[in-house]
């Protein structure tokens, strides 16, 4: 999105991701000031990453527009779904809980297999508990209507919550 609209940001993020950037000793690159925060400690650091990328979630629900023009990018899925559920508790509302539906084929497998596939977090697929709030936005992971745009990181808002029918 910053990318868009900072041809200066846009081509230093492709020089890091074609590894044309310049380097330091230690294969380490140097980034600007303006974008980074100081590191105090994990927990510290993310609550001020977070207050500084979402400054105060109440207003979002009002101000779509500004709540979709941020992202906080991750480099694992751990912590995305850590980023993740810290930004659902502070967004205003009352959190509704979807979990994945799973059906075992072979009875001889055991449920550990079960409670073992609901603790990974893959690449694409939401996870086993999604927690959700009326006007939040979330990201579409897979495609589901391409002809209507709704494509892979289609951004959209959570209107309302409907029960699943068998």
């Amino acid at each position: 999105m910053r990318a868009r609209l900072d041809p200066k940001f846009s081509k230093s993020i492709l020089r890091v991701g074609n590894g044309t950037e310049d380097e330091l000793p230690g294969n380490m690159i140097s980034i600007p000031s303006n974008i980074t925060l100081p590191y105090v400690d994990e927990q510290n650091s993310l609550e001020k990453l977070i207050t500084a990328v979402y400054p105060n979630l109440n207003k979002y629900t009002v101000e779509i527009d500004a709540m979709s023009s941020r992202a906080i990018l991750t480099t694992k899925n751990e912590f995305v779904d850590e980023v993740n559920s810290l930004l659902i508790q502070r967004f205003p509302g009352e959190v509704v809980r979807y979990y994945n539906f799973d059906e075992i084929l072979n009875e001889n497998t055991s449920l550990v297999n079960l409670e073992f596939l609901n603790s990974l977090s893959l690449s694409g697929f939401p996870p086993h508990d999604l927690m959700l709030k009326k006007d939040c936005p979330f990201i579409l992971l897979r495609n589901i209507n391409p002809s209507e745009g709704l494509c892979n990181g289609t951004r959209l808002i959570c209107r309302r919550f409907e029960k699943k029918h068998h």
